[in-house]
Order: structure tokens, then sequence, then C-alpha cells
């Protein structure tokens, strides 16, 4: 397979560099895309297989000229976010549209640049959308990152019904709070952290390798028959 890795997130650390070098690992060609080239950089001496592609995905036109020339893609993980925390009386139109053209519109417009030449191929192909714990649960200061997570849920939904019929199945993982580098920043005091891993039936966050190993199994051929869900990694969080 041929995979197309689409990260805004930072290279550096985290779910987006963690996915793209188990997916070099397990033999596949993988195209990085983030806005930091710094990130890329870092990546890539990591990783020379990988293939880096530096754009600003909330900048639509930029975005089409940057994977005009992508080649043939058969797998797509959608992993660009932002968020700005605000109480909901604060929230500003700028950072609501600046959350939701990262959030939302990229995950939009790459998937359909990708999916018109799975389409056009006819061989069919898997998308998996990185969503949150926080589009099915209300978190304080979150209005507007919560209601972007839960537009990519439908959106994931919406996707599998029209790209069911060409074989392409469309799927989301919604992790909790998971422990890379900025996790372990933003959650390392104890009294924090008690209160969220209290909501968490197994008493514990997320580590990077349990979101990787599921982005994993819904890319793969082991789940040929999964389509159009979201995909709880949480620990039982949302089942409670």
């Amino acid at each position: 397979y041929s995979i197309f890795m689409c990260l805004l997130m930072s290279c550096i650390s985290g779910i987006g560099r963690a996915t793209a070098l188990a997916l070099a690992r397990c033999g596949a060609n993988v195209t990085a895309v983030t806005r930091t080239q710094t990130d890329l950089d870092s990546l890539v001496q990591e990783c020379p297989s990988i293939s880096p592609v530096c754009v600003d995905l909330a900048d639509w036109d930029a975005t089409d000229a940057a994977l005009q020339n992508i080649g043939t893609i058969d797998l797509l993980v959608n992993n660009a976010a932002r968020t700005s925390l605000q109480p909901f009386l604060e929230v500003t139109q700028d950072q609501f549209d600046q959350t939701f053209s990262v959030n939302v519109k990229s995950v939009l417009h790459v998937s359909q640049i990708v999916a018109r030449g799975m389409k056009a191929r006819g061989s069919g192909g898997s998308i998996v959308n990185v969503s949150s714990q926080a589009s099915q649960c209300a978190l304080r200061d979150h209005a507007v990152y919560c209601a972007s997570k839960g537009a990519v849920d439908t959106l994931t939904k919406v996707m599998a019904l029209e790209l069911g019929p060409f074989q392409i199945r469309v799927n989301a993982v919604n992790p909790t709070v998971v422990m890379t580098e900025m996790g372990h920043l933003a959650w390392s005091d104890p009294e924090k952290s008690k209160k969220m891993t209290s909501r968490i039936p197994l008493g514990r966050f997320a580590e990077v390798e349990d979101v990787v190993n599921t982005i994993l199994f819904l890319l793969s051929d082991k789940s040929n028959m999964i389509n159009g869900i979201t995909l709880p990694v949480d620990g039982g969080f949302l089942a409670c």
C-alpha cells in the first residue's frame, strides 16, 4: 500500500509522528504533511523514507497546489487539529473560524482530493479521521473544540455513506487525553489529572501507542467490514 499521512500537529512528538513512523516501519510509502518545515526535517531525519510536504492545510488554495501531484494514495489519516480554550461566553469569531478551518474544513478538503483518486482508480481505500472524546462529552472551556470534533464525527459518517459504494471505508478514532509530550506537560499536576482519570474506568490516560494501534487496525484489511464508526480510545470514559 501507499500511505498518505495528513499531519498538521507537530511532527516532533505526538500521535501524528508516531503514526507516520509506525506506518513506515510496516513498509508503507508515507507522505507527511504539516505546516512547520522544522518538524518535517526532524521526521525525515529519523525516517528518510518519509516524503515531506510543507503546507498550511487551513489554506484551501495552497493545499490544492501542494497536493495536486501527490500520486496514488490508498490510505489516508486526517490528523490535523488545533485548539484554543475559551469559556463559552468569551468565544471569539476569529478563534471559531481558525479552529473549524483546521479541524473540519481541512479534513473535508484533503479527503476530497484523496477520495477522488481512489474513486477514479476503482481500487477502494481507507480513511481514518482523528477525532476526540470531546466530540461526545462536554468539557469546560472547550466549546469550539468540542463542536469541531462533533462535526468531524458526523462528517465521518456522511463520508462513509457516500464513499462506501466505491469501497472506500471512512472511520474515526476518539481518544481521551493522550500522554504525548504535550499531554505530560498539560496533565502533570496530580490534582488536575485525578479529576479526569477518576472518570476513566481503567484509571489512566491513553498512551500514544494505544491510538496508533487503533489507527493501524482501521486502515488495515483486518477491519474490512468496519465503516462509519467513531471508535473511542478512552478506557471507558464515554461509556460511563
